[in-house]
Formats: C-alpha cells, structure tokens, sequence
C-alpha cells in the first residue's frame, strides 16, 4: 500500500498545492475549472471566477491541474481526469501504451514484485501495479512521492504499491542475490535533463551510468530507459538494446537486462494501433552501396539508431547510397513500413543555382528539404528554393558516394 499522506511542508508550495488538490473542495475545484476550460474562458477570466468562487489558494493550483489534465487526455484517456501532475512530469510522461509494454515484458518471467528506481508522477508504477506486480515505488523527490502516491489512489492501486524516500544509487549498490530492495525486477529512468538542458554525456545522467551498469549487472530482470542517442559501446554484452519509433520519431531507448533480454538489438514501431518489431541476435553489418535507383528509401530512426538498416535493406534488394549514410535505393517500389519511399526524378550535384532552376523548370513551388550528411539547413534552403509554381516535390541534399548531391523525389511518389 502507499503511505500515509504526510503533514506537506509550508515551505514547499507543489507540496501545499497538491495537498490541498487531494481534499473533497480541492475535487470540486479542479471540476469547475474543467468545466471553465471545456467553455472556452480564458486564462485571466478563469483565474478571476476561480478566485471569487473558490479563494486564491484553490484558484492557481486547480486551474493549472484542470489544464494538464486536459493536455494529457489525447494520450492518457480517461486516467487523465484523474491523474496529478505538474508540467515537468507530464513532459516526461512516457505513452501508457508503451508502459504496459514494457511492464507486461518486463513481468514475463514470472517475477511479481518491481523496484520503480525513480518514480516521478508514478506512470510507470501505475503499469506495472497494472500487470500485476507489486511495486516500490522510489524516488528523492518528496513532490514525486506524493504526485505518485496521489495518482495511485485515485485509480484504485494504492493496495498494490508502497511510495517510499530512497536514493536508487544506494539501493543498486545494496542489491544482493539479483533483487533490488527486496523485489525480483527493476525498473531505472535517469534524470537526463540538469538545469533545463539536456546531458548527453551518461557519466552526467542522474544516477549516472556507474549505477546504470551496476544494475544491470546485478539485478538480471531489470530495465533501463536511457537517450536515443546511447553508444553502442555502452551496451554490456548480454543486454539488449531497443529503440522504438511513432510516427517518424524515437519515443524511447531501453537496456533489457540479462534476464529478460531476448536478442542483440530490437526496433520497434508503433503501427496500426499495435508493434512491429524487427531483430537481429547479432550485428548484421553494412547494406551493400550502389547507384542511386529509381526509388529512394528513408530508414525509420529505430532501424537506424539499432543499427539494423542492413536487414531492411534485404528485404527491400536495396543498397545505400553511400555507405556513411542511412538511405536506402532500390529500382522496385518495395513495400515496408520500416522506410518511407520516394520515386526519384533527378540527382544531380549539389548547386543551388542549378537546382533552383531545375524546380522552376517543373513548375515546382511548394520545396520539403530533407538531409543526412550535409550541413545545410533544410529550412533555409527550402525558403531559398519556393518557387511561384503549383507542383510540390522533395529535395534530400546528402551524399552519394562521397559527394554533396540533390535527389529531387517525386511528393505523391512518399
């Protein structure tokens, strides 16, 4: 069970708030300022009847609540109207869907019982109480606690978790006999962001990547969320390393430990309301290069971050267009949701004055820049190359065996 709700500290006003948040008038007052936002009052409007009907200690935190909630409903869903936030967790806030994932996979073994090393607003605690584990949740942050304490109340887990004050440094050194604090798995999400910038070195990681090696070393059912852009080198051997993809983006990177890993590298893509996944148990090397095809293939960034655009390759007889860049040509259309496809219609070397030209000869106005291996700017250059014209196309300036060059595709060919 979660704790008692401790006596909030007059000096913290994300504790007063939240406090007050969790009483029967703090309910009411999110409601109404939900109701306010539903009609289209404004910020100041709001503010304003809030103060006059509620008081200004209820007025502030309702709204800004009501106005999160509202914000994490599209992905949330109905859990949203119930949830505690603030905006920093709802930015790092991972999809529910994806934490079902990873809680369902992470529990596949058979273990029942998760340390949440660093719980925040308690999201992924919710997932994994969800899947059936019983979880401790940790974190430094009296504000997390409470925020994660809160939410699992208020869905009807708090039988299920035990919030707890702890530093996940000393818990992963204390771990003994593959458990940590007690609990068969684990589940690690550094801080990566100090200071309102992001840290890409994982020495600078809070807990930093010591403490990330260790658990994984010690804890052989655990996980570990880490940046996308991670060196491989990192990567112990027997761990798998995964990145999975939506709608053109990586969403999230993970280190599955020994005792759940399942292959070398995974990406996946959220796809039609489900996953697809590809694999590879060991690195496949490098796609063969050839000369740029009648089709030109984008690589999703999971395929391109695992490092498994060989594999893509083969099932689409691509090659590269050069073998330190990640596009793919083939003179077959393909079919794969792994890249996303262009009908070439000219390559030339990169000039602008040559290929602006080019552009206004086809009538083209409307320019998508896209780039890999260049230093351009595609915004620029896509206001340096609009045109009059009604045509639309896409230029990707990159290299073909060594050289700047423009493949100018076809837009209704992607």
């Amino acid at each position: 069970m979660s704790e008692a709700v401790p006596v909030p500290d007059a000096d913290d006003p994300a504790l007063v708030a939240l406090a007050l948040l969790r009483t029967a008038e703090g309910t009411a007052a999110v409601q109404r300022a939900a109701g306010l936002l539903a009609d289209g009052v404004d910020l100041l409007s709001g503010l304003s009847r809030l103060r006059d009907e509620l008081g200004p200690e209820l007025a502030g935190p309702a709204w800004e609540l009501a106005r999160l909630r509202a914000r994490a409903r599209p992905v949330f869903g109905a859990d949203a109207d119930s949830l505690f936030l603030t905006a920093e967790t709802l930015e790092q806030a991972g999809r529910p869907e994806l934490a079902a994932r990873r809680a369902r996979r992470l529990l596949g073994g058979g273990a029942d019982s998760v340390a949440d090393l660093g719980c925040g607003a308690g999201t992924d605690t919710v997932a994994l109480a969800r899947a059936g584990a019983r979880v401790l949740a940790v974190d430094r942050d009296p504000v997390a606690r409470e925020l994660t304490a809160a939410n699992v109340e208020a869905l009807g887990l708090a039988d299920e978790v035990w919030v707890v004050a702890g530093d996940a440094v000393d818990l992963v050194d204390a771990a003994r006999g593959g458990e940590v604090a007690g609990c068969a798995a684990a589940v690690l999400d550094p801080a990566r962001r100090a200071a309102g910038r992001r840290q890409l070195d994982p020495d600078r990681w809070s807990p930093p990547w010591s403490t990330v090696a260790t658990l994984l070393e010690k804890a052989p059912r655990s996980l570990v969320k880490v940046a996308p852009g991670l060196d491989h080198d990192r990567v112990p051997d027997g761990v798998e390393a995964e990145w999975v993809s939506a709608g053109g983006s990586i969403v999230e990177a993970l280190l599955w430990g020994t005792g759940v890993a399942a292959t070398w590298r995974r990406a996946t893509l959220v796809h039609d309301g489900g996953f697809l996944e590809l694999t590879a148990d060991a690195d496949p090397g490098t796609a063969p290069v050839g000369p740029v095809g009648r089709w030109l293939h984008e690589p999703d960034p999971a395929v391109i971050r695992s490092g498994l655009v060989a594999l893509v390759a083969e099932q689409l007889g691509a090659t590269l267009v050069d073998p330190t860049i990640a596009y793919l040509t083939s003179a077959a259309a393909g079919d794969s949701p792994w890249v996303r496809s262009y009908r070439v219609d000219e390559v030339l070397p990169f000039n602008l004055k040559r290929l602006r030209a080019l552009l206004r000869a086809r009538g083209v106005g409307r320019v998508t820049v896209k780039k890999r291996g260049s230093a351009i700017e595609p915004e620029t250059l896509s206001r340096q190359l609009r045109g009059p014209g009604q045509g639309s196309a896409v230029v990707v300036v990159t290299r073909v065996a060594g050289a700047p060059t423009a493949i100018v595709c076809d837009v209704s060919g992607g």
